[in-house]
């Protein structure tokens, strides 16, 4: 029911919770889902009702997933074993979705990789220079290697996954497919917070969602591609492991005083920012940012 002029109508139910943020039956895919920040996504759709893919390099992190948070919820959990850091393994991959499912409603590319670090203060050009130049694992190897992973395969996901993407849109007219880029505050604050590389490739992969909305749009396609900017949150790159659940820590205290918030992120945080992304269709070509107020301090 929509709006009326007649009093005795009104369109309350339009505001519920299940309505606003509804991924039930969605079809999702969600890469690097098997710890962090994707297993936050996958969790957030998938017990909202999503049928989501997880894909991932390593087969028991998968499954883990699948058989700790896949049981007694709404939706469901998928394992599929991929390198998407290869053409040939995302050709397969398509393949593989394309031949259980019509349409892909969510495409989550979320995995990504860290750089080296090195010190980056210094009292002279000398000391900066020896600091940042001089390092046996300060490589052009680690900067491709660390572009290679978290920019092109934003692109090559994005671009291969098209036509499902826009099957799902054109199958529910008041729905538009949804691409969630998963960038970092990194690629926004004008520190390099002791890792260059990592930083330049999250601003290119900022960049690269701008542009491929942009193209998305210009050629027609009902498709809306975003990307999530988050601050510290637990995950394995962060904290260095995880445990038998495939989560990962971060102690409060430790960020107590370093941004407004107090704390680190935590699956909450994440999976409301998801579902926000995912479900809002006026959103579009923008950049969400939910790191607890860390970039009023950083500066951008």
């Amino acid at each position: 029911m929509v709006a009326s002029e007649d009093p005795q109508k009104h369109n309350n139910d339009d505001f519920k919770l299940e309505k606003i943020f509804a991924v039930k039956d969605k079809v999702a895919l969600v890469t690097g889902g098997g710890t962090g920040i994707g297993l936050m996504a996958v969790q957030a759709l998938a017990v909202n009702g999503a049928k989501v893919y997880i894909t991932s390099r390593s087969d028991e992190k998968l499954d883990r997933v699948r058989d700790t948070y896949g049981q007694n919820i709404a939706g469901q959990i998928i394992p599929i074993t991929a390198d998407i850091t290869s053409k040939a393994d995302i050709k397969r991959l398509v393949q593989e979705i394309s031949s259980k499912e019509s349409r892909l409603d969510i495409l989550i590319n979320n995995a990504g990789i860290s750089s080296k670090t090195h010190q980056t203060e210094a009292e002279s050009a000398e000391e900066m220079s020896k600091n940042l130049f001089d390092p046996e694992d300060a490589t052009f190897e680690d900067w491709v290697e660390t572009y290679r992973t978290n920019v092109p395969q934003l692109y090559f996901m994005t671009t291969a996954l098209l036509p499902l993407l826009q099957a799902a849109s054109e199958a529910t007219p008041s729905w538009s497919a949804t691409v969630i880029n998963i960038s970092s505050i990194s690629g926004q604050v004008k520190t390099p917070q002791h890792h260059f590389a990592y930083n330049a490739s999250k601003a290119a992969a900022i960049h690269l969602t701008r542009m491929l909305a942009s193209e998305v749009a210009a050629n027609g396609l009902k498709i809306r591609i975003n990307d999530i900017a988050p601050g510290v949150f637990p995950s394995e790159m962060t904290a260095g492991d995880s445990g038998a659940n495939q989560k990962s820590h971060i102690p409060k205290e430790k960020f107590e005083g370093k941004v407004p918030a107090n704390r680190p992120g935590n699956d909450r945080d994440m999976a409301a920012a998801v579902l926000f992304a995912a479900t809002n269709q006026y959103y579009n070509g923008q950049t969400l940012t939910v790191d607890g107020g860390y970039t009023l301090q950083a500066g951008r």
